[in-house]
């Protein structure tokens, strides 16, 4: 096995005595060593910019949309919801909130409601595997990804594949590279299930158009690739305002867009990270193996889809006024920040900068971003989350998230450059 490409199953074999322990993510490490400097030093200050948690490092969920939402359930009751989402719910996605155009062939047909976006990925692996008779075939993913894109598809019988990049382009996923991990997956005479394509990134912040993810979607489909699953979970945290997936839609044909979905949610753009509510817009057969699936395993709880259907009636944009002005505003105190200080980082949008710190580790003496992270966690109080926890590839970086009031970034930024210059 090619350990620089493939997580997963030991061998190539997807079964149970192959498989590997998956880890519990690396984050943790960050956030014990945070919560014993805080213990260790109650009256100091702390400066977390680890992750971006509405309703904790932001406001979360305006109180009239939760409010709206206990109506909407009180009204519905508290039954069994249905295993893809409630017909309100998944009528309010395509015609509230995306205002979906009769031309896309959208319905609310094309929607499943899901428990959060991890949730509503482990659903689309399952479904992208077992529809393509690729069962154990690789899930594509960017070279430096975010963590749960590396074991979440171990956990329904997949590995993962990492599409080689450069630091250059922000280790974005190219054309060369989906062919090269589809060569590769053939040699050992296994498919490529899925692409993943994301953006805003998690962890780099890279922006992708709408042109570019559509082109490399239809290479991929192009070269053998089964599905592609567009994560845009971040991209209404961006300066250059939501997708549109009227526009978005066109660039396929009826036949490509039986083989595409898209994910998103209200954890990041509405600050309901523990509300839990993503849905899938993928092909009807896509949204029946999901609803059939769920109906004997996990099915979505009534109450997110109520918050997210107030926040899509009220207007979504309204709705994440308290989100994602504050992060804009942070994002320009970052790259003023980044200026001044001529730091090499990737600094684009959603809510992470990645900072190259190579200069740092190295005065340190450290091996890599991880030593860091955890060094200045239990001896600062200042929590970001290593390079190193994404791939070794990043070990010179850190992300730093500036989901963040404004003047909480500065804060923070100025104590992280404070703790480098004097090392």
């Amino acid at each position: 096995m090619d350990s620089r490409l493939v997580v997963g199953f030991d061998n190539l074999n997807p079964s149970f005595n192959n498989k590997r322990d998956i880890p519990q993510s690396q984050m943790f490490d960050i956030r014990e060593s945070f919560q014993e400097f805080k213990i260790a030093n109650p009256d100091k200050e702390t400066y977390d910019s680890s992750q971006g948690d509405g309703g904790s490092s932001l406001p979360g969920v305006p109180s009239d949309v939760l409010f709206s939402a206990y109506e909407i359930l009180a009204k519905n009751g508290t039954g069994y919801n249905a295993p893809s989402g409630s017909k309100l719910y998944r009528h309010s996605v395509i015609e509230d909130y995306w205002q979906a155009s009769s031309y896309t062939g959208l319905s609310p047909d094309n929607v499943a409601s899901c428990c959060g976006g991890r949730d509503a990925l482990l659903k689309a692996y399952a479904a992208m595997q077992d529809l393509s008779g690729s069962r154990g075939g690789f899930v594509v993913v960017p070279q430096v990804p975010w963590i749960s894109y590396k074991w979440g598809p171990y956990s329904v019988g997949s590995n993962a594949l990492y599409a080689e990049g450069s630091v250059k382009n922000s280790w974005a996923i190219t054309e060369a590279a989906i062919s090269e991990c589809v060569l590769y997956a053939k040699c050992l005479n296994r498919e490529v299930s899925c692409l993943i394509l994301t953006s805003p990134d998690n962890p780099t912040g890279r922006y992708t158009t709408l042109e570019e993810q559509a082109r490399l979607a239809k290479h991929a489909l192009s070269k053998g690739v089964h599905y592609v699953l567009f994560d845009w979970i971040y991209h209404w945290v961006s300066e250059n305002g939501p997708y549109d997936i009227n526009t978005f839609m066109t660039y396929f044909s009826e036949k490509e867009k039986e083989k595409i979905i898209v994910l998103d949610g209200i954890t990041k753009s509405l600050g309901a990270s523990n509300i839990r509510n993503a849905h899938l817009i993928a092909d009807k057969k896509v949204i029946t193996y999901i609803r059939q699936q769920a109906s004997h395993g996990v099915i979505p709880g009534f109450y997110g889809e109520a918050v997210a259907i107030a926040a899509y009636q009220k207007g979504f944009e309204k709705a994440t006024e308290q989100i994602i002005n504050p992060i804009n505003e942070s994002r320009q105190i970052m790259a003023e920040f980044i200026d001044k200080h001529n730091i090499k980082a990737i600094l684009d949008q959603g809510y992470y900068a990645f900072l190259n710190v190579k200069s740092w580790i190295e005065k340190k003496n450290m091996k890599n971003s991880a030593d860091l992270g955890v060094w200045l966690a239990r001896n600062h109080g200042l929590a970001i989350i290593p390079g190193y926890y994404f791939n070794t590839c990043a070990s010179d970086w850190i992300r730093f998230s500036y989901a963040l009031p404004p003047k909480e970034t500065q804060r923070n930024i100025s104590k992280l450059y404070e703790l480098w210059s004097m090392s």
